[in-house]
């Protein structure tokens, strides 16, 4: 069911909306109608299949098959695996783990020593502080470049947020017409229908239903009782009396 549309977005309280801002929201509203009508039909389909085919599905799996399969998957595999775990844990740490550590700690200091002070003062005397002069060299023109940038920015920025209010304005505008759609064709014959069944057919099929006990039912049981079970018991009697009925 499509709801009754939200106000404008954007109404109160803003100015007219330019040019620009009026060619996007008609470009918008003509990609966003379709758009809308597929989010709503998806929307309730999507629902209905959740509460009638997905949750009770979901809930008979998990109780007959999930926490069954999890429990045994629990005991079977994971408890072993555990325990297993936690003796091979044992044995890393202490035949594995602890001489790592310790050889690790003395090639780090090995390391530290012999290869990463003089890599570091190299690396400063010798990428560091051209590096350093460079920057200095092309801060300005980094500057201008970050001015640039900024205002490319920050008209992007203000395309963006015409072009956001312009989907917002779609997407609510969509919304008020799929419901005007609706309030205009289908609702009046809903409503109708609504009445007619009410009014109409449930009283007639009431009367058909009483007429129909008051006279046929009692005509066919009459006829049964009077003519159709006594010549069937005539009938019976007589193929009896011939020997062709055992």
């Amino acid at each position: 069911m499509i709801d009754s549309p939200s106000p404008e977005p954007g109404r109160t309280g803003s100015p007219p909306a330019p040019l620009l801002v009026a060619v996007a929201r008609g470009i918008a509203l003509v990609v966003v109608v379709p758009l809308r009508l597929i989010w709503e039909l998806v929307a309730a389909v999507g629902g209905w299949l959740h509460r009638w085919l997905l949750a009770p599905v979901g809930r008979f799996l998990d109780r007959w098959l999930l926490r069954p399969l999890g429990w045994l998957l629990r005991m079977l595999l994971w408890v072993p695996l555990v325990w297993l775990g936690r003796g091979l844990g044992w044995l890393f740490r202490t035949l594995v783990w602890v001489p790592l550590l310790w050889l690790g700690r003395g090639l780090s200091w090995l390391a530290r020593t012999v290869v990463w002070v003089p890599l570091a003062w190299l690396a400063y005397h010798l990428i560091w502080v051209p590096l350093r002069w460079l920057g200095r060299l092309l801060a300005p023109l980094g500057r201008l470049l970050l001015a640039g940038l900024a205002a490319v920015g920050r008209w992007l920025a203000a395309a963006g947020r015409v072009l956001l209010h312009a989907l917002a304005w779609a997407w609510w505008a969509a919304g008020r017409l799929l419901w005007w759609c609706y309030a205009l064709t289908l609702r009046p014959f809903v409503l109708a229908a609504g009445w007619l069944w009410r009014n109409a057919v449930r009283p007639v099929g009431r009367a058909v239903a009483a007429a129909w006990r008051a006279t046929v039912s009692p005509a066919v049981r009459w006829v049964r009782r009077a003519v159709v079970d006594p010549v069937r018991q005539a009938t019976r009697e007589a193929l009896t009396a011939l020997g062709l009925r055992g």
